[in-house]
Formats: C-alpha cells, sequence, structure tokens
C-alpha cells in the first residue's frame, strides 16, 4: 500500500525496552502547476498522502473556486509527485488570487493567501433546504466513518471524510494524511464519478470542523456538515451565512448543532 510505511522503532516503558516495527501514514509532496492560456502558473505544493491524486487535485481546484465543473480540467498528468493541469480558458483561474506564495503543509487550508475576505460571501451550489436529518443518523455517521477508515486502521494517523446520504448509507470515502486532503479527495472523486451535487447527502469529517473545511463544504453544496470534534467561530459564522447545518461534538447519542438545526429530526 504507497499510503502506509513499516518503519523500525523502539518502544520503552518504565521497566523494558524492545525493538519493534510501526506502520505510518506516508506523507509525501504533490506540486500543482496550471497551464492557463498558454502560461505555466504554480499554485503550491500539497503534503498529502500519496493514492487518489487525480482526485485530489480535482477536488482542490474546485475547493479553490478555480474549476466550478470538471470539464474546466482538459488534462491533467501526474509525473513523479508532480501534476500538470491544462485548463479550459473559461475555467474561474485568476492567477492573481489563487496563486499562492508558501506551500501547503496537509493541515493548512489558506496558508500564503494574502487576504480571505472574498471567500466570506462565496457563491456556492444551491443548497437543499427540505432534507431532514434523524438524529440517529448523524450520530451513527460518525462509526459509519470511523469502521471504513482503511488507513486508520493500520496507522492511527489519518483523517477521512465521507459522503453519507440521508438514510445513514456511506456512498464515498477518502482517507489523507491531511483533513483539507481528504475533503478534496472526497469532493474530486464525486465530481469523477459524475456527482456534481450532493443532493441530501451529508459531509462527515473524522476531525474538527475548520473555516476552510466548511468553505469547502459549501462550495459543493452540502446541506449537512458532521464532524467528531470542534468548530471554530469562523466555521459557524460561515455555516449560518449559508444556512448550511454543522454539528459537532459528536458523542454517542449526543450532538451539538452549531447553525440551521430545523434540519435535524428527533424522535
Amino acid at each position: 500500500m504507497d499510503s502506509v510505511r513499516d518503519v523500525d522503532i523502539q518502544r520503552i516503558s518504565m521497566v523494558s525496552k524492545s525493538y519493534d516495527n510501526d506502520s505510518v501514514a506516508v506523507e509525501s509532496p504533490l506540486s500543482i502547476n496550471l497551464v492557463f492560456r498558454e502560461e505555466m502558473f504554480s499554485v503550491g505544493v500539497l503534503m498529502r498522502t500519496p493514492g487518489e491524486d487525480v482526485q485530489l487535485v480535482i477536488g482542490f481546484l474546485y475547493g479553490e473556486g478555480i474549476i466550478s465543473k470538471i470539464d474546466h480540467v482538459i488534462n491533467l498528468e501526474i509525473k513523479e509527485d508532480c501534476c500538470h493541469v491544462k485548463l479550459s480558458e473559461d475555467s474561474l483561474f485568476d492567477p492573481i488570487e489563487h496563486v499562492r506564495k508558501t506551500s501547503i503543509s496537509s493541515s493548512c487550508g489558506l496558508c500564503g493567501r494574502d487576504s480571505i475576505s472574498n471567500l466570506l460571501h462565496i457563491e456556492g451550489k444551491q443548497i437543499n433546504t427540505t432534507c431532514k436529518y434523524a438524529q440517529e443518523v448523524i450520530t451513527q455517521s460518525v462509526n459509519t466513518l470511523r469502521s471504513s477508515q482503511n488507513i486508520f486502521s493500520i496507522t492511527g494517523g489519518s483523517h477521512a471524510a465521507g459522503l453519507i446520504d440521508s438514510c445513514g448509507n456511506l456512498r464515498l470515502i477518502a482517507e489523507d494524511v491531511g483533513r483539507h486532503n481528504a475533503v478534496d479527495k472526497l469532493i474530486g472523486k464525486c465530481l469523477s464519478e459524475g456527482i456534481r451535487h450532493p443532493g441530501e447527502c451529508f459531509l462527515v469529517v473524522s476531525g474538527r470542523a475548520s473555516f476552510e473545511l466548511v468553505l469547502k463544504s459549501i462550495r459543493f453544496g452540502f446541506p449537512l456538515m458532521v464532524a467528531v470534534g470542534a468548530p471554530s467561530s469562523l466555521a459557524i459564522e460561515m455555516a449560518t451565512e449559508h444556512a448550511m447545518t454543522l454539528v459537532g461534538f459528536v458523542r454517542g447519542d449526543n450532538i451539538s448543532v452549531y447553525s440551521s438545526p430545523g434540519r435535524v429530526s428527533v424522535s
């Protein structure tokens, strides 16, 4: 498995020391270069877990607002941790806005951006306003995601994002050492499989709900985002402004709803 590597370690306790090996999630760079109107631009280096790199790049470009549909990508090639993407002339790429000044770590969503003011009032897909979600479906969704995290089961060192329907069935899952990458991979999978809108499906993530993850969720039109951990204040403001239901701190049968609670039904 390219996403997992075995390493030699020492296990040390108060009474003993032993030699062993351990499995860890792989983290390596992927540089992204865009060809737009016969010019080449570098939009950064993603620190990611190898695997599903095409979906990662497509999801990343979508989440950044560089593309709004997969047809904006004319060609995509990955060779030796370097990705070249040719964009159509009607894509949304703006060199001033989208070219970053730093590498993008696995824990970074907006690193290198000069300003985020234009992201606070983004235009995303129309969010479904009529769907309802049973509290049991929401609470069970984190267990459903966890039971399908193959890399995490081996290493304990990866994040995951899942597409779950209103009945609680897992449709798609993506894993990566970076939580932003996991969401990008999931959205890239959706677009690659012809899923242009989540409909009544919702997003569940293994970590906390940051502004960047809420931003990506709203761009794709998720009506509900469920996070195992806590949301940030800006994530709550963003979700509230765009009428997306944001749920955090899923513990057993208990959930905390931070925005648009009307979508959650309690039996």
